[in-house]
C-alpha cells in the first residue's frame, strides 16, 4: 500500500535525514512549520509506518572498519534452502550491513565492511561460499562512498 506524503511531510523528513536527533522545535524553526505541527506530523508517520526507524550515521573508518565491498552472489537452487532463506543465513554473517535480492546475472547484492580486504576475503572464503545455496560471488571493493543514505 502506497502511504501519499505531503510537500511539508517532505521538507519534515528531510531535515529529520541530516539530523535524527534535531528537536521538533529546531525542525520547526528551520522550516517555518509551527513545532505543534511537525510533532503531530512526526507521529502520524511514524504510525503509518513511513518512519520506520531513527538511525545513526557511523564513520567506519573512525573505529577501524576501513575496507567496504559490494558482493554479488548467484543462487544456486535447491531443496535445502530458498533464496529468502539465504538472504537471511547472510544478513547473520559479521560485518554484512545490507543484503539485497535483485535481479539480473545475481541474485543477491550485499554490501559487506570489515577492517582489511584481508578479513573480508576471510569472510567471503570460508563463510559465505560455504552456505549452501551461494552459487558463483563476485566482490568489488569499494574506493570511496560519495553518498550514501541510512
Amino acid at each position: 500500500m502506497t502511504i501519499m506524503i505531503d510537500k511539508k511531510d517532505k521538507i519534515i523528513l528531510t531535515e529529520l535525514k541530516k539530523n535524527a536527533r534535531n528537536s521538533t522545535k529546531n525542525i520547526a524553526t528551520r522550516v517555518k512549520i509551527p513545532r505543534v505541527t511537525v510533532h503531530d506530523r512526526i507521529q502520524k508517520m511514524i504510525e503509518r509506518g513511513v518512519i520506520k526507524s531513527f538511525n545513526v550515521a557511523i564513520d567506519y573508518k573512525k573505529i577501524g572498519f576501513s575496507s567496504e565491498v559490494f558482493i554479488f552472489v548467484s543462487f544456486l537452487p535447491n531443496p535445502e534452502v530458498s533464496q529468502r532463506q539465504l538472504a537471511k543465513r547472510i544478513a547473520k554473517l559479521p560485518g554484512v550491513s545490507e543484503v539485497h535480492i535483485i535481479s539480473g546475472e545475481y541474485d543477491l547484492l550485499l554490501k559487506v565492511r570489515g577492517k582489511s580486504l584481508e578479513e573480508i576475503g576471510k569472510l567471503v572464503i570460508d563463510k559465505l561460499r560455504q552456505l549452501q545455496g551461494v552459487g558463483r560471488t563476485l566482490t568489488c571493493a569499494c574506493f570511496e562512498t560519495v553518498k550514501e543514505e541510512i
